[in-house]
């Protein structure tokens, strides 16, 4: 859960430099602090949005988020994908090829 925030950090970050207007605060806004969000917050729902507040920002960098594969298992799923992809490959071309058998009388 830690990398989500900084993943999120940085993906908007990235976004934001392909932005072309300059954002302006309306007229009347109010800031919304996560003190201000708790504050009808009671019971379990006060103590989950305290307890997942985050305080302060990560010191590793956003891009350096560990992968949740190790490299047998990425393996495996990428020879798994490499197989379904090729198995619905032949199955199309079973599909041609018996449509074309078909209209030649």
């Amino acid at each position: 859960m830690e990398y989500v925030y900084d993943y999120m950090f940085h993906l908007m970050n990235e976004y934001a430099k392909l932005l072309k207007f300059k954002p302006e605060i309306p007229w009347g806004a109010t800031e919304i602090t996560p003190d201000i969000m708790g504050c009808s917050a009671t019971g379990r729902w006060r103590d989950f949005m305290e307890e997942s507040m985050v305080m302060f920002p990560s010191e590793e960098s956003p891009c350096e988020m560990p992968s949740p594969f190790n490299p047998h298992d990425l393996k495996e799923i990428l020879e798994r994908k490499t197989n379904l992809t090729r198995q619905v490959e032949w199955w199309e071309d079973q599909y041609f090829h018996d449509l074309a058998n078909i209209k030649k009388p």
